[in-house]
């Protein structure tokens, strides 16, 4: 597995709190979120707690295939939770978090999780998405149920990592099993991308590319041409730049995108 990387913050000045890191045969994603002006609740801030995160859990993953990705998720979540409990109210719905995707080549099959919005998209006779819906699916109900910006952020809130809601990275190890996680063959995939929610605002709901089209592109331009193709539709009417970054793991290629 060959893998280009990159990533790109949504705002000149403002810490990028997006991860992506590798290991051999081993990608790791977070997009790293919380409240802006939230340093009251954790002096290190959103970017620490995604880039800890996410160099835990990569340094799990390079001990080899026998390494579970769930188990590695979960204790890393517990070590960097650790690091700043005592300093940090890391059990404030607002503190650092962060949602996650990962893929690894082991055995003749790619194994991938996926908690929260990041994607991991397989590409073999055409492409198929792997996501965790439950956020957006919590969003979209309190939007219904409250007409009151405070009471959506209330609510929105209170379903986080909880039975019936959704989950993230967090401080409770126990979300990544939560996670939805699964395998596939290798010989029926010819690539695969790990991207973070900024790059899917490419295909919904800018409309710019379509998943197929994105695959494409990856392949052609490698991921700063897709960043940059994104940043050129930006700012948009459906929504404001965010932090991007992309992954894109060639199986069968041995030359990498120009």
């Amino acid at each position: 597995m060959r893998v280009t990387m990159a990533t790109s913050p949504g705002h000149v000045g403002r810490d990028n709190e997006d991860f992506v890191g590798a290991v051999p045969a081993s990608v790791v994603l977070l997009d790293g979120a919380g409240i802006p002006g939230a340093e009251q609740l954790c002096r290190h801030g959103v970017a620490w707690y995604a880039h800890s995160l996410g160099a835990a859990v990569l340094g799990r993953l390079s001990r080899g295939p026998g390494v579970d990705l769930v188990g590695a998720l979960a204790e890393s979540i517990d070590e960097v939770t650790g690091r700043h409990r005592g300093t940090c109210d890391v059990a404030d719905p607002s503190s650092p978090q962060a949602t996650v995707a990962m893929v690894r080549v082991t055995d003749g099959r790619l194994d991938h999780l996926v908690l929260g919005d990041s994607y991991v998209v397989l590409a073999g006779v055409r492409p198929v998405v792997l996501a965790d819906p439950r956020e957006l699916d919590v969003r979209a109900a309190v939007i219904a149920e409250h007409d009151d910006l405070a009471a959506r952020i209330d609510a929105f809130r209170a379903r986080r990592n909880r039975p019936g809601g959704y989950w993230i990275a967090k401080d409770d190890p126990a979300a990544a099993a939560e996670a939805v996680t699964g395998s596939v063959p290798l010989a029926s995939l010819d690539d695969v991308a790990v991207l973070s929610n900024g790059v899917r605002r490419l295909v919904d709901p800018y409309g710019v590319l379509g998943w197929a089209g994105l695959m494409e592109r990856l392949r052609a331009g490698g991921p700063d041409d897709v960043l940059s193709r994104l940043r050129a539709v930006e700012p948009h009417p459906d929504g404001a730049p965010d932090d991007a970054t992309v992954a894109y793991c060639a199986l069968r290629s041995a030359t990498p995108p120009a």
